[in-house]
């Protein structure tokens, strides 16, 4: 009992706290943070802005070309600020036409492949069928699938059946179809998979008809994916090239328009057009930004 009295005086002495000046005991020194512990630190970050200034240089360097006044017939080196691009977008040989050929050809595409595909989504989410393995695999192929081998079937499909002369603006849509088919269906699909069912049995607990159920409950939650879709599917459209190359026949789309006009020379109307739809896009993105949060605050 004394050995014990005594190895706890001796602490006590040991002990670094002065209680009658009031000191606290002073505290352990941190280990000073090498080069190494830095980087670890900051890598995500430092990659997430290095791939986000990867994907949006060539917008800037589009945007600023944009008002170039180039020597000769490439905008390929700056000279000089100019605006007559942006004041005559179309004075360069037919290309406002050929755009809008490629926004309609987009816009129906857009329609057809989200009914089509979000009604496909419905089916293959809600009804177990024999067929529905094979399906899934037939709706994959054309994303798996290269854009050159689709494109020489279409053109051997077409022509062996409606003949070279009658391809065209409907021969194109039908192959932007089928791409933009699959990307539907899985951007729908996805959202139907996180859809809650309780909610649509407690709007039929609540009476609610088949109709009222969809209508009410259903597509309002999913009609964030097939705008997604929807979206996807017309910039999908518009931006096509190996497969209308193969289903163009005698139109030609921006795509195409672009891509002959480089062989001979590169206007600066090319990167107005280009930058035009470049700001529409975040102009959307950033309207449906703010909806959303006006919508939040109102809850």
């Amino acid at each position: 009992m004394s050995a014990l009295t005594a190895s706890t005086d001796a602490a006590a002495s040991l002990a670094p706290t002065d209680r009658a000046s009031g000191k606290a005991p002073a505290a352990r020194t941190s280990r000073r943070r090498g080069p190494l512990d830095w980087v670890r630190a900051h890598v995500l970050a430092t990659t997430a802005v290095l791939i986000f200034v990867f994907l949006l240089a060539p917008n800037v360097v589009m945007f600023v070309m944009s008002f170039n006044a180039p020597v000769g017939k490439y905008n390929y080196i700056w000279h000089q600020f100019s605006t007559d691009a942006w004041r005559h977008p179309c004075q360069v040989g037919d290309i406002c036409q050929h755009m809008g050929l490629s926004l309609e050809i987009g816009v129906v595409a857009m329609i057809a492949s989200t009914i089509l595909g979000t009604m496909a989504a419905f089916a293959m989410s809600r009804h177990r069928f024999r067929a529905r393995p094979a399906v899934n695999v037939l709706l994959f192929l054309p994303m798996a699938a290269p854009e050159i081998i689709m494109g020489a079937t279409l053109l051997t499909l077409f022509f062996s059946t409606i003949g070279s002369g009658s391809m065209g603006f409907w021969t194109i849509v039908i192959g932007h179809i089928m791409f933009c088919l699959s990307y539907v269906v899985v951007t729908v699909k996805s959202r139907l998979a996180g859809l809650d069912p309780t909610l649509e049995k407690a709007a039929q607990d609540l009476y609610a008809t088949p109709r009222q159920t969809f209508l009410k409950v259903t597509l309002p939650l999913v009609a964030p994916g097939i705008a997604a879709a929807a979206l996807l599917s017309f910039a999908l459209s518009v931006d096509d090239y190996i497969v209308t190359k193969y289903t163009a026949g005698d139109q030609i789309t921006f795509p195409l328009y672009v891509y002959g006009a480089v062989q001979r020379s590169v206007p600066t109307q090319i990167d107005v057009i280009g930058s035009m739809m470049m700001l529409v896009t975040m102009t959307g993105i950033a309207g449906m930004l703010v909806l959303g949060r006006l919508r939040a605050r109102r809850r």
